[in-house]
Formats: C-alpha cells, sequence, structure tokens
C-alpha cells in the first residue's frame, strides 16, 4: 500500500513537473486572460488609480531613497558574489539556482535506466576526478630547516601549508614505520614522533630515540628540520646512512622468515634509498654535481623498481647543469614512454632539448617569410605538447609570474608542479641561447589546438578541474594561484554589478534633477506601457461588457 501511494505520488511530481516544463506559456495566458475576465469584481482598475495617485503625490526624496537602497543592496550583493566567486569558482546564486530550481523545472531525468546510467558516470567520472588530483611527493623538495626554516627567518612568512606539512607526514609514517617498531624502543619513539605536529617535540624525540640506539630515521628528521645549513644536513644524513645500512643488511637476511620481517625490510629499503637520495641532492646543493650524478645512477642500479621517489627527475636536473645533453636524451629515451606517466620535468626536458638545436638561430619574421624548417617543427611540436600538459610553467619561465619555494608535495599539470619545475630549471633555459625567446613565440599557440580544453584534449587527457583546489591548499595563502582555463565572469556578477551601477546613476540624478527625472520617469512608464493598454483596448471592443454577468448567471 505504501510502495503504491510513493508511485502515485512520484506520478504526480513527474505529471507537474511535464507541465510545468512545456505548458507555462499557457498557464501564463490562461492567468492573464482570468485576470481580466475578473477585473470588475476584484476592482484592478480603482486599484491602478489609486496607486497612480499615490505614486504621483511621492516626493523626489523618496525615489532617492528608493534608488540609492536598490544600489545598496544591489552593491553588497555584487561584493559577496565577487568574494564567493574568488574563494569558489563559481557564482552562489547560479549555484543555489542549479541545484535547487533545476529539478523543480525538469532538469532531472526520472527514468530509472537513466538514473542508473547517470550514476554510474558519476562514479567514473568521480574515480577519474580522484586519479586526476592524486598529489605526489615532489622528487626536488627542500630541506625544512637549512631553507623553508631560513625563509621563515628572514620574510616572516610561512612557504609551507598545514596540508602539506600534513601530507608530509602521512608520507613520513608510511616509508620510515612499520608493525614491529614497537619491538625496538628507539623506532618505537620515532613512530610517535612522525605523528607529532610540533617540531621542536619532534626534534626532542629524535635525540631521546638517539640516546637509546643508533637511529637511522631519528638522523633524518634531524637533518631534515633541525640542521640549519646543507653542511650540516649532510653530516647527519651521512650518520643516518651508516646505521640505515646495518639495519637493512639484518633485515635482507631475514626477510624470508615471515610477513613481518618482510615489513620490516621493505621499511629499512624506504629508508635506505630516502637517505642516498637526499645525500646525493646535499652533494648537487654544495656544488658536487658529478658525484651527485654518479650516487643518483648507483642508487637507480641498486633499486630499479622503486620508482615512486622519481629519481630520474632529480638526475635529469643535475644532468642539465653539467650540460651532458647526450645523458640528458637517453634519460628522457627510457622514460619519456606512452605507457609510464609525465610530468613537467620530462614534457619540459624534451622540449627544452629540442629547442636548443633550432633556438639560437630562430628567427620570428624570419620563420613568417620562409616558414618552419623540420626541426624548428619539431621544436615547436615538443613546446605544444608541454605547454598542453602544463599550461602554467611558460609564465615562471618567462618571467611574467612570481617564483615562490616549491611545495613538498605537487599536482601535476597544475600550478603547485608548475612552480616546481621552474624553481630548478629556469637557469637551464636561460643557459640555451634563445630557447626562452622560442618559447615566448610559440607557446600560446597551444590554446588554438585546444579550445575546450576542459573537454578535449589534444596529447593528453582533458584538463583536470579540481587542479585549482588542490593547488589552493598546496600553495601559501601570498601566493596568486595560477588558474587555468581562464574562468569568465559568471553572468549574475555582471547583472549586479550592472544593476547598482544604474541604481547609483538613477539615485544621484533623481538627487540633482528631482523636476527633470520625474519627466522622464513619466515619459518612460507611459512608454512602457503604452503596448499593454493598446492590447486592452482591442481585448475590450472585441468581448462584450456583460461577459461576467452572463458567466454569473452560468
Amino acid at each position: 500500500m505504501a510502495e503504491a501511494g510513493t508511485g502515485f505520488l512520484e506520478q504526480l511530481k513527474s505529471c507537474i513537473v511535464w507541465s510545468w516544463t512545456y505548458l507555462w506559456t499557457l498557464w501564463f495566458f490562461i492567468m492573464l486572460f482570468l485576470v481580466y475576465i475578473l477585473r470588475v469584481p476584484l476592482k484592478i482598475n480603482d486599484n491602478l488609480t489609486t496607486v497612480s495617485m499615490f505614486l504621483n503625490t511621492l516626493t523626489p526624496k523618496f525615489y532617492v531613497a528608493l534608488t540609492g537602497t536598490s544600489s545598496l543592496i544591489s552593491g553588497l550583493i555584487l561584493i559577496f558574489e565577487w568574494w564567493y566567486f574568488r574563494k569558489y569558482g563559481t557564482s552562489f546564486i547560479e549555484q543555489v539556482s542549479v541545484s535547487h530550481l533545476r529539478p523543480l523545472l525538469g532538469g532531472v531525468d526520472t527514468s530509472a535506466p537513466s538514473a542508473a546510467s547517470a550514476a554510474g558516470g558519476d562514479a567514473d567520472s568521480n574515480r577519474q576526478s580522484v586519479s586526476e588530483c592524486k598529489v605526489w611527493r615532489n622528487p626536488l623538495n627542500l630541506f625544512r630547516g637549512a631553507e623553508y626554516n631560513r625563509y621563515t627567518w628572514v620574510t616572516g612568512r610561512e612557504p609551507l601549508t598545514y596540508y602539506d606539512m600534513n601530507l608530509s607526514a602521512q608520507d613520513h609514517q608510511t616509508f620510515f614505520t612499520c608493525d614491529t617498531d614497537h619491538l625496538r624502543p628507539a623506532d618505537a619513539i620515532m613512530q610517535k614522533a612522525w605523528r607529532e605536529r610540533n617540531p621542536q617535540a619532534r626534534i626532542s624525540a629524535a635525540h631521546e630515540a638517539l640516546e637509546l640506539n643508533e637511529c637511522a630515521t631519528a638522523y633524518i628528521l634531524l637533518a631534515e628540520e633541525e640542521a640549519t645549513t646543507i653542511v650540516e644536513a649532510e653530516k647527519l644524513f651521512k650518520q643516518a646512512l651508516k646505521a640505515g645500512e646495518g639495519c637493512y643488511r639484518r633485515s635482507q637476511q631475514l626477510q624470508h622468515h615471515g610477513a613481518q620481517y618482510e615489513a620490516q625490510h621493505r621499511r629499512d629499503t624506504n629508508v635506505l634509498v630516502y637517505i642516498k637520495r637526499r645525500l646525493a641532492m646535499c652533494a648537487r646543493k654544495l656544488g658536487r654535481t658529478r658525484e651527485a650524478v654518479k650516487m643518483m645512477r648507483d642508487l637507480m642500479k641498486e633499486f630499479p623498481l622503486l620508482s615512486m621517489f622519481n629519481i630520474h627527475e632529480n638526475l635529469l636536473e643535475a644532468l642539465l647543469e653539467l650540460q651532458a645533453y647526450a645523458d640528458v636524451q637517453a634519460v628522457l629515451a627510457k622514460y619519456d614512454d606512452i605507457s609510464l606517466p609525465k610530468s613537467a620535468t620530462i614534457c619540459y626536458t624534451a622540449a627544452l632539448l629540442k629547442a636548443r638545436a633550432v633556438s639560437d638561430k630562430f628567427s620570428p619574421e624570419a620563420a613568417s617569410r620562409r616558414g618552419l624548417s623540420t626541426a624548428e617543427m619539431n621544436a615547436v611540436e615538443a613546446i605544444h605538447r608541454a605547454v598542453e600538459f602544463n599550461p602554467h610553467v611558460p609564465k615562471y619561465l618567462l618571467e611574467m609570474k612570481s617564483l615562490i619555494l616549491p611545495p613538498e608535495h605537487i599536482l601535476k599539470r597544475g600550478d603547485s608542479e608548475a612552480i616546481a619545475y621552474a624553481f630548478f630549471h629556469l637557469q637551464h633555459w636561460k643557459r640555451v641561447e634563445g630557447a626562452l625567446n622560442l618559447l615566448h613565440c610559440t607557446w600560446e599557440g597551444t590554446f588554438r589546438m585546444i579550445p575546450y580544453p576542459l573537454e578535449k584534449g589534444h596529447l593528453f587527457y582533458p584538463y583536470p578541474i579540481c587542479t585549482e583546489t588542490a593547488d589552493r591548499e598546496l600553495l601559501p595563502s601570498f601566493h596568486e594561484v595560477s588558474v587555468y582555463p581562464k574562468k569568465e565572469l559568471p553572468f549574475f556578477i555582471l547583472f549586479t554589478a550592472g544593476l547598482c551601477s544604474f541604481t547609483a546613476m538613477l539615485a544621484l540624478l533623481t538627487h540633482q534633477f528631482p523636476e527633470l527625472m520625474g519627466v522622464f520617469a513619466k515619459a518612460f512608464l507611459s512608454t512602457l506601457f503604452a503596448p499593454l493598454n493598446f492590447v486592452m483596448e482591442k481585448v475590450e471592443s472585441i468581448l462584450p461588457s456583460s461577459l461576467w454577468h452572463q458567466l454569473t448567471r452560468i
């Protein structure tokens, strides 16, 4: 019985929605006809006469107050709409209209198969957006104590957001802890330290762990957060390497004795790889680039399956510093594969190598006269490919937008990845003569190839729509996040801006010229209602005047 009642209500609702969608025009005319028929008993003419007499008795001050109040209210709505658009990227009025009024106007299909398919499509799109907006560890992330904290001491600004540091804490717990840590006192202390939010509490816990035992993860924490220079960080990482290698050898011998030993060996492997990679980065920062390259190559040979650290991106940057372009090309040949995930480093480094072959002699005037050569066309296509993958990078490379310290995590194809790439690779583009000039002349052509990047891509998947929200969480508040594609101002912001300006102008004119504005208002209203009066006269001439009396008799 309840199911039958529910089905009847659903059918009734669908009938109402259908009638409102297709028959609202007929309803409108029927209502107008009824109002006209009932004009005598409702005394509509008398009421209109009374209203017109009341309006004629109003002084200009009333109209000034009316238009001024309208201007104020529309101005407040404009300010709120603008703030909401800047914060959330959409219009509040438009969002409310779509979410609440569209179902009433028949915007939702009520058929069961379509609803099921739509639900499946929504789930697929949600899964796609989650995979597209996955946040990755920045392979070239800086040291907290030696770099990020020094920036805070000098400028008073925090370069890292809470969201970014929270992701790093989760990474440390994943890589540096395991289920058997409670069996070793030092590791048990460090397991709690990685969860601690207060930096000083983490550092104190690391010192406490070192008092009990030579703990590699304790040295890692001190090198990352307590060391104020790269030299100090390198010294601590060398001590961590000595302790980490001993733990790795012991767990390697026992890894096949059970699941717990296997988990411990996996943890010790992550710790050892992390230490060696950071030591290579210390050598790169201290100018020992060839030593850093050798350490990275050895690390990639020793642990070829640990691609999650993206050590090849560190290697690419170091090889570019040495200007070993043939070695860079060899690394790209291995990692710039269609089956492997891309990054701004891979795409823009490939574009830089192809631009290097032609950029020193490239001239836009000469190219427009004779056309592009094959090598120039390859370079331009490589730039277009890179820009399609991450359209935020060129503005940083061309210094059209100021750089900040890169975050510890990046969003691929987002502004955070663009900052991380340009921060380390801008010098390499400047070193290649004419490369930035070629980029400046050609990068905007990418947007003509993909005019609707959110709907269809050219060489990659359509550009994800969630990058702006994720980048705002990753990047500090003092940085203006780059948004692609540029969002046009919603209609309601433009409408409220025009309404506010128009009513403010009316208030000013009414205050300055009350008599002239009164004449203008009367002329405007008489002109506005002239067609309606004409239609009313024609209807009265066609219909008999006693129609209402005949209807009452019936």
